[in-house]
């Protein structure tokens, strides 16, 4: 039975997606460990990268463990795509 799920359990079991999941794990500890990441240099809050970053966060979690969103606007706002391209801004603002 090539590709076939024999119980219902293996057709919704979710597909982990363990790069995704390492980037929003990654952002969450180290955000944990050093807040002031998100900060400008003089120490205060910068919202637009920190709103990127958390994007990517989200994202990475959402996506990392399998879940797939039906509505097809939060889909790709969770997808693998999505947190790579928030990391991608997110890069871009705090290099540029």
């Amino acid at each position: 039975m090539s590709g076939v799920a024999s119980s219902p359990a293996e057709a919704s079991a979710p597909k982990l997606r363990p790069f995704s999941l390492l980037v929003a794990l990654a952002i969450m500890i180290g955000g944990s460990i050093d807040p002031f990441v998100f900060a400008r240099p003089d120490g205060s809050a910068d919202h637009g990268f920190a709103t990127l970053i958390f994007w990517a966060m989200s994202a990475g979690l959402v996506n990392g463990v399998g879940f797939v969103p039906r509505w097809p606007l939060w889909r790709w706002l969770f997808s693998g795509w999505a947190c790579l391209a928030a990391l991608t801004l997110a890069a871009w603002m705090r290099l540029g």
